[in-house]
């Protein structure tokens, strides 16, 4: 027998509720309120919808009906790749993920890196109930972008003090200044510090960081981690002006390694290298052990994070509650207050008293 030219008609939810005798509120619930049939008709009509060919509800239909996406929007102004190459964005996006899970909600994640056109319609046509901001700088465009839609919003680490939005995140300054004290209370005087990039990007992928680029930083979670060191060395007696600065403006993996070795080839008295990233302070050290030059033998190296993998190499870290912070945006996002109004959430942070930091050599 010759099959028809034509494919079969794809059955609807009016085709699915005449096949079983039922109303279409009936199919409907089958589908997004389980609780209001019996399990055995529940049964009977995704068995019926499957031998049919019915996939269920239109999403968008539905979206349209109920003004609501069922989706969180999460916008990180880096290359979409970080979320997924960088441990502590990574171990962020798992904890933001589970409060969606929790919630019954949908994670997108909203294409906002550099290179991109702003406005090119990735925040302002994104489908999703709210957002959560990760780390941007205080005059990012997507932030801006983001603002317009007037949906709510929730940013972590930076920037603070956004009017109408709510904020996660820890006191950088006091965290970095508690291990910039045990750096100095074993002895070192000459240090250096390795940090993420604090503004727009130049040709330089490293470089020597000045005081005018460090005034007009928009980064502040990174630029209150240089001040946590000064605060320490100028308690300490030190001149926090000698502390040399090394930006990179990258995030690859052989970022640390360069800046390490602009840092000691700037500064060659240098017996401290503290890093606002334990991936910098990964790469600084394995660049550095190919120069004989081995922590804390010859150089302590310090980081900041306290992923899973500075843990296991024993470096000498900050832990922040980066799974906890992505929960608590999570959650502060999809269950706000009842009064409405914005709230700041303080998590705390400690050090972890790694192998890689010891007295000066000799």
């Amino acid at each position: 027998m010759p099959r028809s030219p034509h494919p079969p008609r794809r059955a609807t939810l009016a085709s699915l509720a005449a096949e079983l005798n039922v109303s279409r509120t009936t199919i409907s619930n089958a589908y997004n309120r389980p609780d209001q049939l019996s399990a055995d008709l529940r049964e009977r009509v995704l068995a019926a919808a499957k031998r049919l060919g019915y996939p269920g509800p239109d999403p968008v239909a539905r979206s349209l009906r109920t003004r609501r996406a069922e989706a969180v929007g999460l916008v990180i102004p880096e290359p979409l790749t970080y979320a997924f190459s960088d441990p502590a964005a990574l171990e962020f996006v798992a904890g933001l993920a589970e409060s969606c899970e929790e919630a019954g909600q949908g994670l997108l994640l909203v294409a906002a890196g550099p290179g991109r056109e702003v406005p090119d319609g990735s925040v302002l046509a994104a489908g999703v109930d709210g957002f959560v901001v990760y780390a941007a700088a205080d005059d990012d465009p997507y932030l801006g972008a983001v603002r317009e839609r007037g949906l709510p919003t929730v940013i972590v680490d930076q920037p603070r003090d956004v009017p109408g939005t709510s904020w996660v995140g820890i006191d950088d300054r006091a965290a970095m200044r508690e291990l910039a004290e045990q750096v100095i209370g074993y002895g070192h005087r000459e240090m250096a510090l390795i940090t993420m990039r604090l503004g727009p990007r130049t040709g330089e992928t490293v470089q020597i960081v000045d005081e005018r680029r460090l005034a007009a930083t928009r980064f502040t979670a990174q630029s209150d981690r240089i001040a946590g060191v000064r605060d320490a060395m100028a308690a300490a007696g030190l001149d926090p002006e000698t502390l040399t600065v090394v930006e990179t403006l990258e995030h690859q993996p052989e970022s640390g390694g360069r800046a390490a070795e602009l840092a000691l080839d700037s500064n060659p008295r240098v017996t401290a290298l503290l890093c606002t990233a334990d991936v910098l302070a990964f790469s600084a050290m394995d660049r550095l052990r190919g120069r004989g030059i081995y922590a804390p033998g010859q150089l302590s190296i310090t980081g900041f994070d306290g992923v899973p993998e500075a843990l296991r190499r024993g470096l000498t870290t900050v832990v922040q509650p980066t799974v906890d912070k992505g929960r608590r945006a999570g959650r502060l996002l999809l269950n706000p207050p009842r009064n409405g109004l914005p709230v700041a959430e303080v998590l705390d942070t400690e050090v972890f008293r790694g192998r890689t930091l010891g007295p000066p050599a000799g």
